[in-house]
């Protein structure tokens, strides 16, 4: 059992920085993958952003490459998204994730792939 919990979401001006932290508690994150995914009203969850168990590997959609930085510190269970020259269609409830175990690298962008979520962080990012 995992429980994640997001904080850092907010209102911003388009261009502005923003930084996300997902806190878990539990026995399997460190040996976890983790996942930033995102849902904008009326559409679908979208993944946003994910981190290997090592932190040796990472992986961000093309909407965000450039932009977004995903970190993780295993010593303090936490895993941050840093968030760049914010635009206004980056607007979502951001969310982070983490499966039960190990995965495939290949399997680390999809939804089904992750177990535990956190409730979400609003981030809304003004023109």
């Amino acid at each position: 059992q995992v429980q994640l919990v997001e904080s850092g979401g907010g209102l911003v001006q388009a261009g502005d920085s923003l930084r996300l932290s997902c806190a878990a508690s539990g026995r399997t994150f460190s040996s976890s993958a983790m996942g930033w995914f995102r849902q904008a009203p009326g559409k679908e969850r979208e993944f946003v952003a994910a981190i290997s168990w090592s932190a040796g590997s990472t992986y961000y959609a093309d909407s965000v490459k450039g932009r977004f930085t995903i970190s993780r510190d295993n010593a303090k269970n936490t895993v941050d998204l840093q968030m760049n020259s914010l635009k206004p269609e980056d607007t979502a409830v951001y969310y982070c994730a983490a499966p039960k175990g190990m995965i495939p690298r290949w399997t680390m962008k999809s939804l089904l792939s992750y177990d535990y979520w956190g409730q979400g962080t609003q981030v809304t990012v003004s023109s």
